[in-house]
């Protein structure tokens, strides 16, 4: 997986002060807050193996269903929810792709569908956090990039244990500047809009090491911040 790590990590939530603009989204077609595609998240695609026949459906509800994947054969898991997987393979008459309950598949590695529930729920908690534009520890920089954006300043540190450094994000706002005039036919005063001036609201500093947020800075107290525990990316054993 990219930039993958094997233990768990507390993550607290850091969310931007200011307005900035959000990074483009990906295709709607992957807009399900239930389903995590895996294209993304592994380097290696997760091949399971078919045990039994089972039925193919077009829709995660198992709704509609396109027909039957073949058992004794090695099938692609291209995506999931919590209860169900998006697999790619040979039907009993040709090629399909759909959703396919988790009893017809197996794996090798003993402790694979905990992990897989691990990885499943660690991206789903991820997912908030980039939508709501918010950092936190434990994240990747790739998914750190997804949410921020690219960072104001970068700075990096080589050592014999690795890469680590910081990324600083820097919080803006608009102020709009007034002037105070005099009417000459009323001799009322009035407020008149003279400017409009971004200026430095605070600054987040995300600190990491070896592709990994390790810590977080904020510069401006706005109180506590949110914390959530989540599972970091996984390792698959092959």
């Amino acid at each position: 997986m990219k930039a993958a790590i094997t233990a768990l990590l507390g993550l607290a939530t850091l969310l931007p002060l200011g307005a900035e603009a959000r990074p483009e989204r990906k295709s709607l077609l992957n807009s399900d807050p239930e389903v995590i595609y895996l294209e993304d998240i592994v380097e290696k695609p997760i091949q399971l193996k078919v045990i039994k026949e089972a039925p193919v459906f077009s829709d995660k509800e198992g709704d509609r269903r396109l027909g039957f994947l073949k058992a004794n054969q090695t099938v692609e898991l291209e995506g999931m929810t919590a209860k169900v997987y998006r697999v790619r393979g040979e039907g009993t008459r040709n090629g399909i792709v759909g959703w396919v309950a988790p009893w017809a598949f197996s794996h090798p590695q003993e402790d694979f569908v905990a992990k897989l529930k691990q990885l499943y729920e660690r991206q789903i908690a991820v997912n908030e956090i980039v939508a709501a534009n918010g950092i936190a520890i434990g994240m990747t920089l790739d998914e750190v990039s997804q949410s921020r954006g690219k960072p104001t300043k970068t700075s990096v540190r080589l050592t014999a244990e690795g890469e680590s450094g910081t990324w600083e994000y820097i919080d803006y706002e608009d102020v709009k500047n007034y002037i105070t005039r005099i009417d000459p036919a009323t001799g009322q005063a009035y407020r008149q809009l003279a400017s409009i001036t971004r200026e430095e609201k605070g600054k987040s500093a995300v600190e990491f090491k070896n592709g990994l947020v390790t810590a977080l800075e904020e510069s401006e107290n706005n109180g506590p911040g949110n914390v959530r525990i989540i599972v970091p990316p996984l390792v698959f054993h092959w």
